[in-house]
């Protein structure tokens, strides 16, 4: 008897479509294609200072090997190369105590306070104007139009407002810093839970109240629920939102640490090298918070029955 189990498709995969058929394989290729880009990008921007340098020395026997290397170790590059970064970040991480001012760990803290802060209350402020948005009317009609506007004012114009009101009335330190990411953040978690609150279906809502369920018991039992996923998504946003509100506020308060005071400082002496360590830093920071609210998405939805 012959066998006629057709092999599965599984099998016929080479090595290459198996490993790009997962989440690794993909995002591998795009790094390495940011990291060829950025090499590329390094040599074509540093080559003009480095060529002057040879003009001044009258050199004129330079190969281009010479030139790549050459530009790939300037003290002050106007792009450094990802090698130059990381050596930094590794020697500002690594190689330095947490405690020490020179630790890119001490002002990515010191940056995290007002971010959590800010975005916890931009989470709570969110949240309450939703509900209130859902269940009124009026508070629709009169609060909606504000939020969505208040979004159109920048961030730079209004962050040394923010900073100087304070001020003035001796509220210096963490909070000022919060607010500025309390109005990044607030927005996205706004809009995000009114969705939410507005995506139970319509027999599902007549269904409460033919069991005469109350306002409060159709949104505890029903509208939050909903609403959850909502919630966590918007939350991804409003962290990162957080983040950039926080590293801005520390811009004009000329304060002594933080990543935004670091790129503030190292801009001023043309520290290329040093500004993007603390770039890096910070968006290493943003990511981590968006997978540590994925994590508990995935906790908070497995206890609730639900999968994403």
């Amino acid at each position: 008897m012959t066998d006629t189990t057709l092999p599965s498709p599984r099998n016929n995969l080479n090595p290459f479509a198996g490993l790009m058929s997962g989440t690794v394989g993909p995002v591998t290729v795009v790094i390495l294609a940011i990291l060829a880009i950025w090499y590329i990008a390094a040599v074509a921007l540093n080559a003009p200072f480095q060529n002057s340098i040879y003009e001044r020395a009258k050199r004129t026997d330079v190969t281009f090997a010479e030139l790549v290397s050459d530009t790939f170790s300037q003290e002050k590059p106007v792009l450094p190369a990802p090698h130059q970064v990381f050596g930094e970040i590794s020697k500002k991480t690594i190689g330095t105590k947490l405690t020490s001012k020179r630790s890119l760990f001490f002002h990515a803290g010191i940056t995290l306070s007002p971010t959590l802060l800010g975005f916890f209350i931009g989470t709570t402020l969110g949240i309450l104007l939703a509900i209130g948005i859902v269940h009124s009317r009026v508070l629709e009609k009169s609060l909606m139009p504000w939020v969505i506007s208040s979004q159109t004012i920048p961030i730079l114009a209004i962050a040394p407002m923010i900073i100087l009101v304070l001020n003035a009335i001796n509220i210096t330190g963490l909070l000022p810093k919060a607010l500025i990411s309390t109005y990044l953040s607030f927005f996205p978690i706004t809009v995000g839970m009114v969705k939410g609150l507005r995506s139970p279906e319509v027999i599902h809502m007549d269904l409460m109240r033919t069991y005469s369920a109350t306002r409060v018991q159709a949104f505890w039992k029903l509208r939050l629920p909903y609403a959850v996923p909502y919630l966590f998504t918007s939350a991804k946003i409003g962290i990162a939102a957080s983040l950039v509100g926080a590293i801005v506020g520390e811009l004009p308060l000329g304060a002594t640490g933080g990543l935004g005071s670091l790129l503030l400082v190292n801009s001023y002496y043309s520290q290329t090298v040093q500004m993007w360590s603390a770039l890096l830093m910070a968006a290493f920071l943003a990511g981590s918070l968006v997978a540590l609210i994925g994590i508990l998405e995935k906790v908070a939805l497995k206890r609730m029955g639900m999968s994403r």
